[in-house]
């Protein structure tokens, strides 16, 4: 058995470069996850760096400077942002503020036909379970009520934090556009000399993470785009505040298309109830999550859906666990980075004595 773990040993962790990637692994996984908090103002820079990289690598192909492309890029994105902002958020809110407003009126239709259940279906539902599922949404209602007034209250003090993000992000972007072949030589200075195995993943997983980045962007402005058309046309209450719902929902894979449907389905059935405008809604919804499944994640995620979806599903649970947001919005590069190190990983490394 000693010989067996000791054979094991040689073939995995006798070469410098597997130790170098072993150790930049374990010193990184350490920096996010006990400075996640720290660095989260970082981590959304280097986001947005890797989303606007392309435009200001075409910016440079036709002759404009590092400085002017990243400058312009920049620039643009920040117009296109607030211009979003502006427009979207005033009426999600409001939306959602509409929606609380109605979350009683709902309650009380949904207990009124539960009441009649007992009547008609005796031998299957009993009317103290009934009355305790009411009190139970009741309470939780309040409770929702005042964890909606404890978070307007917090986001009083998140607004300095707001403002700080504000300033600080775009700065850090311009400068890790601006100097990213400097920034990249002053890591790999501070970096093992034997990195050539290291090299190698950062390699593959760098275009990755970049396509993985622009891809799921697009992913989210398309989907919620499709929907909000798909609500608009149908004549659905709260119709852009469910549109962003679905379109952020597909930072989780597989596990957000399942949890925005309810909210979908419940409003639907509470404007409609069963009838043909809510089955024509649910029939629409489907086609434009079957459209994203099927379609439009293979084209822009043509590496990541190699992965095994029993494996997807445990990177999100796994790294969402361990770094919240950022562990899920990135499950699928770390899931892929898992594989390629896994890959890469030498196996035969065999002494002259044996």
């Amino acid at each position: 058995m000693l010989d067996m773990l000791m054979q094991w040993y040689r073939r995995r962790f006798t070469d410098p470069q597997a130790i170098a990637l072993l150790m930049i692994l374990l010193v990184g996984f350490c920096i996010i996850y006990f400075f996640s908090g720290i660095l989260a103002p970082l981590l959304v820079a280097i986001v947005l760096a890797y989303l606007l990289e392309w435009p200001t690598h075409k910016l440079q192909q036709i002759g404009c400077s590092r400085v002017w492309s990243a400058s312009v890029v920049l620039i643009l994105f920040a117009g296109i942002s607030l211009l979003a902002a502006f427009v979207v958020a005033p009426t999600v809110w409001q939306q959602g503020l509409n929606l609380m407003a109605d979350t009683p009126k709902m309650l009380n239709r949904f207990y009124a036909f539960a009441a009649t259940l007992p009547n008609r279906f005796p031998a299957l539902v009993d009317a103290g379970i009934v009355d305790m599922m009411a009190e139970n949404l009741r309470s939780r209602l309040a409770m929702m009520g005042d964890s909606f007034v404890k978070l307007s209250l917090a986001s009083l003090v998140g607004l300095l934090q707001l403002a700080i993000y504000l300033i600080l992000v775009p700065l850090m972007v311009f400068f890790l556009l601006k100097d990213k072949e400097q920034m990249i030589n002053a890591v790999r200075r501070v970096l093992p000399r034997n990195r050539g195995l290291a090299g190698q993943v950062w390699k593959e997983m760098n275009q990755q993470i970049s396509n993985y980045i622009r891809g799921k962007v697009l992913e989210m402005v398309v989907v919620g785009v499709a929907t909000y058309l798909v609500f608009l046309v149908v004549g659905m209450h709260y119709s852009l505040l469910l549109a962003v719902l679905v379109g952020i929902s597909v930072l989780i894979p597989y596990i957000g298309a399942v949890l925005v449907t309810i909210p979908v389905v419940i409003v639907a059935l509470f404007q409609w109830g069963m009838g043909a405008d809510f089955w024509t809604l649910f029939i629409a919804y489907l086609v434009v999550q079957g459209l994203d499944g099927n379609l439009l994640v293979p084209l822009l995620f043509s590496e990541a859906v190699n992965l095994h979806p029993l494996v997807i599903i445990l990177s999100v649970i796994i790294f969402g666990g361990m770094w919240g947001f950022w562990g899920v919005f990135f499950a699928i590069p770390l899931a892929t980075l898992v594989k390629a190190v896994i890959h890469a990983w030498p196996d035969e490394f065999i002494s002259e004595a044996d």
